[in-house]
């Protein structure tokens, strides 16, 4: 009985683990779900309705005194290649980075929507740094995107964040976005690559649905592209 104990409190610390990535998927579709409900401060639909993929990060921790650091974990989901629907979730990862002058320590609910091909490049890549090059700008809040500045309009990525129920655009700096192929072991059953995954390549788990059908009700419809 003793050894049966030992094993079990030697364990408990593992199967919480192998649980984080499908609580956190619930997290993103509850950050999905409550954005865009919220009356003319969410995202405007028509840029979720053109953009070619979304990246979640629920409970982003923030870290700072005058210079800020940051750390979270969520996911990326594409449209499928017909431009209708979206793919499985592939799970990412954010360090690093600061967000202007801040003091204390914070969650934030992080969502970025790349709008064009070469944000997806970009972002699929083994490790993508953000606000480099001016890829990364600050996204419009409303129903609708009339209000979008140049520089908007023509980011290859768009970012919004959310604290103690605030949401506007964020403009993220120097922090890095790269794949987790941990947790993407713990949803799949093997490491594999957001490339694939993404792609369409890859069927969906469970778990998944909740998020992927939040998705398709505010967005399902072929993207406009860029």
């Amino acid at each position: 009985m003793k050894m049966i104990l030992i094993a079990a409190l030697a364990l408990a610390p593992m199967m919480a683990k192998d649980k984080e990535p499908v609580k956190r998927l619930d997290e993103a579709a509850a950050v999905l779900s409550e954005v865009m409900a919220a009356p003319d401060k969410g995202i405007p639909e028509d840029m979720l309705g053109n953009a070619h993929c979304i990246v979640i990060v629920p409970g982003l921790k923030t870290a700072a005194f005058i210079v800020g650091g940051k750390y979270g974990k969520g996911y990326m989901s594409c449209r499928n290649k017909s431009g209708v629907g979206w793919s499985a979730p592939g799970t990412v990862r954010i360090e690093g980075g600061s967000v202007g002058f801040q003091i204390g320590g914070s969650e934030t609910d992080l969502i970025l929507l790349v709008m064009n091909a070469r944000g997806v490049d970009k972002l699929l890549s083994s490790k993508f740094t953000l606000g480099a090059e001016g890829s990364v700008a600050a996204g419009p809040v409303g129903r609708t995107a009339t209000a979008q500045t140049d520089a908007q309009m023509h980011a290859e990525i768009l970012s919004w964040s959310r604290s103690q129920g605030l949401f506007a655009g964020l403009a993220l700096e120097g922090a890095t976005l790269r794949q987790d192929l941990d947790d993407n072991a713990n949803l799949y059953g093997k490491k594999i690559e957001n490339r694939q995954i993404v792609s369409g390549g890859v069927r969906a788990p469970k778990s998944a649905m909740k998020l992927i059908t939040l998705l398709n009700k505010y967005s399902a419809r072929e993207h406009k592209g860029k």
